[in-house]
């Protein structure tokens, strides 16, 4: 896709946004449920079920997809194609990239061991390595868009309400 194909594709959405912005709020879902035993839960993926159970550093085999593997990759696969609209929009060629994302989390604080000790990823850092021929200026504008426009980066900035509620 060029910038211009991406841009008649979401020039008619934008119009709508912009003449009824109600319209533009979209709503969006998971599902999943405990088809499978021990302390996990199966999510009902894009590409199939994925069931998400305990890390080894929380008493887990390393069996099951971690949660905070499956966020770090929530981030990374937006973070991916957010650059990529970006980079088409903007009209810089990106022949390749690789993409990777880093954090840590403390099992004391989700343990409960530690109150004083962080629960939750730390220190996410969302690194694009790109092959191109855009010099640096450009992928400064790119860097600062992507972080911009990466709705699950941005959605991390509050954390989600649990609500427990009786089948």
């Amino acid at each position: 896709m060029d910038a211009s194909t991406l841009r008649a594709a979401q020039a008619p959405l934008k119009e709508r946004y912009r003449a009824d912005p109600a319209t533009a709020r979209t709503t969006t879902a998971a599902t999943g449920d405990y088809r499978a035993p021990d302390v996990t839960a199966t999510i009902d993926g894009f590409a199939g079920p994925v069931r998400a159970g305990l890390h080894p550093a929380t008493g887990g085999a390393g069996t099951d997809a971690c949660s905070a593997d499956l966020l770090l990759q929530a981030v990374l696969a937006c973070a991916g194609v957010t650059l990529r609209a970006v980079a088409t929009a903007m009209g810089v060629e990106i022949r390749g990239a690789r993409l990777r994302a880093d954090g840590w989390w403390d099992a004391r604080g989700t343990l409960g061991i530690d109150r004083e000790a962080p629960v939750g990823v730390q220190d996410i850092v969302v690194t694009l390595v790109v092959d191109t021929d855009a010099d640096d200026a450009a992928l400064a504008r790119l860097a600062t868009a992507t972080e911009r426009y990466c709705v699950v980066g941005r959605s991390l900035a509050e954390p989600p309400r649990i609500r427990v509620v009786r089948a």
